[in-house]
C-alpha cells in the first residue's frame, strides 16, 4: 500500500480569523495504524488463526473434523473490507466538526510554525500525533525484511517465513501462520520472547508456541540477510556458533519506535534523543510549552497501545484548554495489554521486579491451570496466572493471565487497580459459574 499522494489543494486557513481554529495533518491515510495497519486487520487474522486452533481440538471435544486448508487471498480480501472507507469515515468526522483537515507530511519551521507542501502554517499550540514506524536494525540485508504493514497485505501464505525479533508482532502472526500451516523461526537478541513481559507467563506461552512448532531461538545475534535464487539466507550466531537458515520471506519483528524523526524538532526547540521527546507530567514539550506529543509518538510515556493514545489525546486536550491550572497527568499502572496468540497473553499493572524495585511489600500466586476445569473444559493446552498482592494493604498490584479468558478478565483486575478494590473484596465477589472469571477467588 503506497502512501497518498499529498494534498495540494490550496487551504485557506485559519477560515475564520479570530476563532478557535483546528487544523490535522496526516501523512497517509486518515485513521492511524490501528484501524488500518495494526489490530483491527490483524485481528481478522487472529480470529482465524484461533478457529484452526478450534479445529485442531475438536478431537478432544469428540468432533470428527479435519483441517483441509486455507484460502489465503480469500482471508486478505476479507481483512479489506474491515478497513474499506474508514479513512473518508475518519476524515469526515473531523470535517464534520468544523475542523480543517490536510494531507502531507508536516515539519517544523520554526517554534510556532509548520511547513506542509511547501506552504507554512502558524499556529499557538501544537500537538505531536505522527504515531511509531517500524524500528530498523543495522543489520546487512536489513532492507529485505517485510514489515507488518506488508505481511497484511500478502496474497500469498509463505511456507517458510522468518522473524527478526520476537516481540508482539512476531509472536502474534507467527501464531497465525504456524497454525495456518507455515514453518515459522522467530530469532530473538534477548534471553527470552516479549522481553518487556512477565517471565513465567512467557514462558508457559513459550511452550505452547514450541507445541505448535514455532522455531523460537532467544540470545542470538543476526549479522546478514542475503537475498538468494530461492528466497533468503538468514545468518545468526547461536552459542557462539554461526547458523543460516533459508525463507521465503523475512520479516521485520523488531518493534516500532516513534516516528518523530523527521519533523525537524530542532527547528521548534523541542528537546529529544532523535526518537524520544522530553515531555513533563502533563505530555508537554519540557523546551517548547507550546507543544504537546500524544499516542505512538510519545515514547517517552505510555505505552504503544491505541486505548493510551486515546487516553493521552484526552488528557492533551484538557490541557490545551485548562493551562491556567487544574492540569492532568497520566497514569499507566492500570492499562492492560493484549498479546493476541492463541492462547492470549494479558497483563495489567507491575511485574515482580518492578514492585521490588519501587520497595513494595507483596506476596506473588502463580497458578498453572491447565487442570482446572475451565481450562479443560476447552481443551486448552496452556493457562496459567500469576497475581501480585500488597501484603499490608491487599491492594492488587499486577496481574499476568494466559488462556482462552484472559483479554476479558485482565479488565477486573484493571479496575481494581484503579479503584483500590483489594483482593479480599474481589475474592468475595460472587461470579456467575461456570465461567473464567469465577476462577478469580482461586487466583488471589
Amino acid at each position: 500500500m503506497e502512501p497518498a499522494t499529498p494534498d495540494l489543494r490550496p487551504l485557506v486557513w485559519p477560515k475564520k480569523p479570530g476563532n478557535l481554529c483546528l487544523l490535522v495533518i496526516e501523512s497517509w491515510e486518515f485513521g492511524g495504524t490501528c484501524a488500518l495497519r495494526g489490530c483491527v486487520p490483524k485481528k481478522v487474522l487472529v480470529a482465524a488463526g484461533e478457529t484452526l486452533d478450534q479445529i485442531a481440538k475438536a478431537s478432544d471435544h469428540k468432533i470428527d473434523a479435519q483441517f483441509n486448508s486455507i484460502d489465503w487471498p480469500a482471508l486478505i480480501e476479507r481483512k479489506e473490507t474491515f478497513i474499506e472507507g474508514v479513512p473518508d469515515m475518519m476524515e469526515g468526522s473531523l470535517t464534520g466538526r468544523d475542523i480543517d483537515t490536510l494531507t502531507g507530511r508536516a515539519k517544523f519551521s520554526g517554534p510556532n510554525e509548520i511547513e506542509v507542501n511547501g506552504e507554512t502554517y502558524s499556529a499557538k499550540k501544537f500537538v505531536i500525533g505522527t504515531g511509531s514506524k517500524n524500528r530498523e536494525l543495522p543489520i546487512p540485508g536489513f532492507e529485505h525484511t517485510i514489515t507488518s504493514d506488508d505481511i497484511l497485505d500478502l496474497k500469498d501464505r509463505p511456507n517458510l517465513i522468518i522473524f527478526i525479533g520476537a516481540g508482539v508482532i512476531a509472536l502474534e502472526f507467527g501464531h497465525v501462520f504456524a497454525r495456518a500451516g507455515s514453518s515459522v523461526t522467530l530469532l530473538e537478541v534477548a534471553p527470552q520472547p516479549l522481553p518487556m513481559l512477565d517471565e513465567d507467563a512467557v514462558a508457559a506461552l513459550t511452550a505452547e508456541s514450541q507445541r505448535i512448532d514455532l522455531d523460537i531461538r532467544t540470545a542470538v545475534s543476526t549479522s546478514n540477510i542475503e537475498k538468494t535464487a530461492d528466497g533468503f539466507a538468514v545468518t545468526f550466531e547461536e552459542a557462539g556458533k554461526e547458523v543460516t537458515l533459508t525463507a521465503d520471506v523475512v520479516a521485520n519483528g523488531a518493534g516500532r519506535i516513534a516516528d518523530v524523526e523527521d519533523l525537524d524538532l530542532e527547528a521548534a526547540g523541542i528537546e529529544h534523543d532523535r526518537h524520544v521527546i522530553a515531555v513533563d507530567e502533563h505530555l508537554c514539550s519540557v523546551s517548547n510549552p507550546n507543544v504537546y506529543v500524544a499516542g505512538d509518538a510519545n515514547a517517552a510515556a505510555g505505552p504503544q497501545l491505541s486505548p493510551v493514545a486515546t487516553y493521552e489525546g484526552r488528557i492533551v486536550g484538557h490541557n490545551l484548554i485548562n493551562e491556567g491550572g487544574n492540569l492532568k497527568t497520566a497514569d499507566y499502572t492500570n492499562i492492560p495489554s493484549c498479546v493476541f496468540t492463541t492462547p492470549q497473553l494479558a497483563s495489567v499493572g507491575l511485574k515482580e521486579d518492578q514492585a521490588e524495585a519501587q520497595g513494595l511489600k507483596f506476596s506473588v500466586k502463580s497458578n498453572d491451570m491447565v487442570e482446572w476445569r475451565s481450562a479443560k473444559t476447552y481443551a486448552e493446552k496452556a493457562s496459567f496466572a500469576k497475581v501480585l498482592v500488597e501484603d499490608d494493604t491487599g491492594r492488587i498490584l499486577g496481574a499476568h493471565l494466559l488462556g482462552h479468558g484472559a483479554p476479558e478478565t485482565i479488565h477486573l483486575f484493571a479496575f481494581a487497580i484503579t479503584y483500590g478494590v483489594t483482593a479480599d473484596q474481589l475474592g468475595s465477589t460472587v461470579y456467575a459459574y461456570p465461567t473464567f472469571m469465577s476462577d478469580i477467588k482461586f487466583l488471589i
